[in-house]
């Protein structure tokens, strides 16, 4: 919570201690100065706390006049206070979400080849969360301000307003992401996403989600780089347990959920040598250096080979991808500085 927040609720949370306080002392004085009843009592006490200006039940002698003055004076001056941090928490409110805003907005416009995320929904909230077990920089846009208010103790960058307007996508630094994940619920949504983040910026890479499979060349068609389709996936993996069961729990456990538990990485052949010498996965000897292995190579031409040969020539623009414990990874990082 917001320290300023806190710090007028603690200041309500005592107006009202006091008042409440101030009630019981007038009860009690009544009751016993005056020797009215409990109900006459607290009547004397409400109608001189509010100074409502309403007759005594009984006449009062001279110590009953001299505690309900005290009463008075004290009324004032703890309902005055009441009503001035009520007052200030009412129009602060305000002022705090508009300095909350700017803040927030701040820390957008530092970021460089972040991530976008369109909606927070299941989709949206599973990316975030992978994408900040990573430690990658991400703002996610989400209309809804119901939601955001509910999220926003977790130290998320968010947007509010509708992913389909190109104000609202440059306010989330668009100009500058080298990323943008759509994953709306409805196609017609992501679509209008993907068309206007491609017209602003050409070279980010843009994944969509799609419900439909007929939304899948279209959102290709659109500037989409990938596509997926959660409903089928979710379909064929579930198919795969059945076929080959053992395989596809095996695949599972090297999912990346954060860098201290990592099976497997990807890594750009510039980080591991310098390329104006094209050098060979023998040369490199990761299995010896790091116990890492290596399982696929990925081209210039963005064409996928399993199970490269080891005298298999790394030229530039290309990738390797490894397989390797949790240790072996972290040492492969750690020799080659790979972030």
């Amino acid at each position: 919570m917001n320290p300023l927040i806190k710090l007028f609720r603690e200041k309500i949370y005592t107006a009202v201690i006091l008042l409440v306080v101030l009630l019981i002392i007038g009860v009690v004085g009544f009751r016993l100065i005056s020797d009215y009843s409990w109900i006459d009592a607290l009547y004397m006490t409400v109608i001189t706390v509010t100074t409502v200006g309403f007759g005594e039940v009984h006449p009062l002698d001279d110590t009953s006049k001299i505690f309900t003055v005290f009463l008075i004076l004290t009324s004032v001056v703890i309902l005055g206070y009441a009503i001035k941090v009520i007052t200030e928490y009412i129009l602060s409110k305000n002022d705090f979400e508009e300095l909350k805003l700017k803040k927030m907005q701040k820390k957008i416009d530092s970021f460089n080849d972040h991530i976008i995320i369109c909606g927070y929904g299941r989709n949206g909230k599973q990316a975030a969360k992978k994408l900040n077990a990573y430690n990658k920089p991400f703002v996610v846009i989400e209309k809804s301000k119901e939601l955001i208010d509910k999220y926003e103790d977790e130290d998320i960058s968010f947007v509010h307003g509708n992913a389909n307007e190109d104000e609202i996508l440059i306010q989330a630094g668009i100009e500058r992401a080298s990323t943008l994940i759509s994953a709306l619920p409805n196609d017609a949504d992501n679509l209008f996403v993907v068309l206007s983040a491609r017209q602003i910026n050409g070279k980010m890479s843009i994944i969509s989600r799609a419900s439909q499979e007929t939304s899948y060349q279209k959102l290709k068609l659109a500037g989409a780089n990938n596509v997926i389709l959660p409903d089928r996936i979710g379909g064929d993996h579930m198919a795969s347990l059945v076929v080959v069961p053992d395989l596809i729990e095996f695949i599972d456990n090297l999912s990346i959920v954060g860098k201290a538990n990592i099976n497997i990485e990807e890594i750009a052949v510039e980080k591991l040598f310098t390329t104006s010498k094209i050098e060979t996965l023998r040369h490199l000897d990761l299995r010896k250096k790091t116990g890492c292995t290596v399982i696929g190579y990925k081209n210039e031409k963005g064409e996928y080979i399993v199970n490269p040969e080891a005298d298999m020539q790394l030229k530039p623009n290309s990738k390797i991808i490894v397989l390797g414990r949790p240790e072996q990874i972290q040492q492969l990082n750690s020799l080659y500085d790979i972030t």
